[in-house]
C-alpha cells in the first residue's frame, strides 16, 4: 500500500466512489502504479460515457504548458456537474509551475483537476505544492523496496481469492523484477488464463503462460550453486547455453553477481542476525527478516538463502567468485578472450564457483 501522510491509494479510491471529489490530485512518485491507478480510476468512474465527449481532457506534459492547463481547467463543464482535467506525464513540464498558484488559489469547483508527475517529485516546498495540499489531495508513491515486492505480490494475489506457493512468487518476482505494471499485467494474465476449476497459480502456470522455466531459470540455478549439486548447475547452464534468447547471459550473469554481493555483504552482517542453521524456526524467521532489511532483499526466501549460501561460501571465495562473474561477463562480450562459445564461458564459470 502507497502512502503519504496517511494518505493512501485505497483511501483516495474509496473517497471517489462514494463521490467525494478534491479540486485538485497531485499524484507524484517513483512507483508509477498507483499513479495510474488512481488517475485511470477517476477517468473512467467520474464522468458518465455521454459526459465525457465535451467534458473530460487529457493532456501531456510535452505537448502541453502552464498556461494551457490554466486555461482548460477554468472551463466550465457542458451538461455536466464536473469536467476531468487529467496531465499525464505532468515532469516533462520543465518551468512556469509557480504560476499554476494563480489557478489553484481560485480553483474552479466544477473542474477535477489530476496531476501525474512520475519518476520522481516536484520540490515540495514549492508554493503551489503547498497550495494543492491545502484544497486538494497530494499524494506520493514511493519505489517498493527489493524486499518487500514478493510480501507486496502475496498481498496482491491474496486480495484476488489464488493461491500461489513462496517458490512460484521468487521466480515470477526474480524473472520480472520491481515494476509493479509488469508484475500486475502478468499476474492479471495468469489469473485469466487459471482453468474454470482451479483458483492456484503453479510453476508449471507461469511456464507455459510466462515463459518462465520451472526447472531452467536462475531461481533454480542459485539453489544448485548453495547446494554445490555440481550435476544439477551445469544442466541448467547447458539448457541456457541452447536457448540463449530465452535466457540471455547478459540477464543470467547480473543476477547472478547480485546474490553473490548480498552474500559478501552477508558476512560482514553483525553476528547476531546470522543465522546459524540451529535456531528455532521462529528465530530464523526473524533473522531472516532482519538480514532481509539489512540487505534489501526478500526475507523470504531470498535472505534465508543468502544466509545458507554463505555457510558453504567464506567471504573470501565470494570474492573470488564475484571476480570470476566479471571476468564472464567480458568473455561473453569478447573481451580478454578468444572463447565466445556460451557453453564453455558457463562450464569454466561453474567449475570455478563449484570448486
Amino acid at each position: 500500500m502507497a502512502k503519504k501522510e496517511g494518505v493512501s491509494c485505497e483511501r483516495i479510491i474509496a473517497d471517489l466512489q462514494q463521490k467525494i471529489y478534491k479540486n485538485v490530485y497531485l499524484l507524484m512518485g517513483a512507483e508509477a502504479y498507483y499513479i495510474d491507478k488512481i488517475s485511470d480510476y477517476i477517468a473512467q468512474n467520474v464522468l458518465s460515457e455521454s459526459e465525457k465527449d465535451f467534458n473530460q481532457t487529457i493532456l501531456y506534459g510535452l505537448d502541453t504548458d502552464i498556461s494551457t492547463i490554466i486555461n482548460t481547467a477554468k472551463r466550465y463543464p457542458m451538461m455536466s456537474d464536473y469536467q476531468v482535467v487529467i496531465i499525464k506525464e505532468a515532469q516533462n513540464i520543465k518551468k512556469d509551475w509557480d504560476n499554476l498558484l494563480y489557478y489553484l488559489q481560485n480553483p474552479l469547483k466544477s473542474t477535477v483537476l489530476v496531476i501525474c508527475y512520475k519518476h520522481g517529485t516536484p520540490d515540495k516546498r514549492s508554493k503551489w505544492v503547498k497550495e494543492i495540499e491545502k484544497i486538494g489531495v497530494v499524494f506520493e508513491s514511493p519505489e517498493i523496496p527489493d524486499y518487500e515486492i514478493e510480501s507486496w505480490v502475496k498481498a496482491y494475489i491474496q486480495s484476488a481469492k489464488i493461491e500461489m506457493d513462496s517458490k512460484s512468487v521468487s521466480m515470477l518476482c526474480e524473472f520480472l523484477g520491481t515494476n509493479l505494471t509488469k508484475i500486475v499485467n502478468e499476474l492479471d494474465k495468469l489469473i485469466i488464463t487459471l482453468p474454470d476449476n482451479s483458483r492456484k497459480i503453479t510453476a508449471e502456470h507461469i511456464e507455459k503462460n510466462i515463459g518462465i522455466s520451472k526447472d531452467y531459470n536462475v531461481f533454480e540455478l542459485q539453489d544448485a550453486i548453495i547446494q554445490k549439486d555440481v550435476l544439477k548447475a551445469n544442466r541448467i547452464v547447458r539448457y541456457f547455453a541452447h536457448n540463449s534468447k530465452a535466457n540471455p547471459i547478459q540477464m543470467v550473469l547480473p543476477q547472478l553477481f547480485n546474490f553473490f554481493v548480498n552474500i559478501l555483504l552477508y558476512h560482514y552482517l553483525p553476528p547476531s542476525i546470522k543465522i546459524a542453521g540451529n535456531e528455532s524456526f521462529n528465530d530464523r524467521r526473524a533473522k531472516s527478516l532482519e538480514i532481509g532489511k539489512s540487505l534489501g532483499i526478500p526475507p523470504y526466501p531470498a535472505a534465508d538463502k543468502v544466509a545458507t549460501a554463505a555457510r558453504n561460501y567464506n567471504a573470501w571465495k565470494t570474492m573470488n567468485i564475484i571476480s570470476y562473474l566479471r571476468g564472464a561477463d567480458a568473455a561473453s562480450k569478447g573481451f580478454g578472450t578468444a572463447k565466445n562459445d556460451l557453453n564453455e564461458i558457463y562450464k569454466e564459470l561453474l567449475f570455478k564457483i563449484l570448486h
